[in-house]
């Protein structure tokens, strides 16, 4: 913990406005003046996370950096809301990223378009549920988020495998945000990935944990064996806002 130069909490069910999770988190954990701060990215919230801790330690702010996505989305979810309500899940997972000899991170890819936020929001503000008694609760429509996943999203997909100089033959493995597994189908078909790239299914298992998806899917699929260290893996995470970041990564 004394290593940690800097820790980035990517959530959207910390439930306060401030101080911030990461600042809680850092002192549990005994980080010595660590820089600390909570990030909103819901479902890219690890990668989000772990592309700003490569840049601060390829800048010199930082040596070591923990990023970690952490929800627990069943405090914001209507149980009696059939779209949203047999996917969201809690779940958290975490990284550190620090310095090395050799490339491990690929250049990020990343982006917005706000223009879409509506179509994955909280019903009504910490506020209005104050003053009405009513949760403030996630609401998607699905269809345009589906569309924007399997088009937008896996073109992005492929220009982070082209920002790494890697041909779909050279992956390893596929970490895309756990959102549905009809979107990662489409996914692939459009990445043309060969067979022999090992492609993460954790939300049959754990269910949609947002900003946690991709840290749980990671290190389920390094305990089964599916990943060992060495292995090229792309990652890719997009959700509300509409939001999204993906890029290539060494498994460590």
């Amino acid at each position: 913990a004394a290593d940690i130069d800097a820790v980035i909490i990517s959530t959207v069910s910390h439930l306060v406005q401030t101080p911030s999770l990461a600042a809680i988190v850092a002192a549990e954990l005994g980080c010595v003046d660590a820089a600390a701060f909570d990030i909103s990215a819901a479902c890219a919230g690890f990668c989000y996370g772990i592309g700003m801790a490569e840049s601060l330690v390829r800048s010199g702010a930082a040596t070591h950096v923990l990023a970690i996505g952490a929800e627990t989305l069943s405090e914001m979810t209507d149980l009696t809301d059939r779209t949203t309500a047999f996917l969201f899940a809690d779940g958290a997972g975490a990284a550190v990223v620090g310095p090395s000899e050799v490339a491990t991170m690929g250049p990020l890819v990343w982006g917005s378009d706000g223009h879409q936020a509506t179509v994955i929001e909280m019903n009504r503000t910490w506020p209005e549920a104050v003053a009405t008694g009513e949760p403030s609760q996630i609401m998607m429509d699905g269809r345009p988020v589906f569309r924007w996943a399997t088009t937008f999203i896996a073109d992005a997909a492929k220009r982070a495998l082209e920002a790494a100089g890697l041909s779909p033959e050279e992956l390893d493995l596929f970490v895309p945000h756990q959102a549905n597994n009809r979107i990662t189908d489409a996914m692939l078909r459009h990445l043309k990935l060969p067979d022999s790239v090992k492609v993460a299914r954790t939300i049959v298992h754990y269910g949609n944990n947002s900003a946690a998806s991709i840290g749980v899917a990671l290190d389920a699929m390094i305990r089964s064996g599916e990943a060992t260290s060495g292995d090229t893996c792309l990652i890719i995470g997009f959700g509300a806002g509409l939001v999204y970041a993906g890029q290539v990564i060494t498994i460590p």
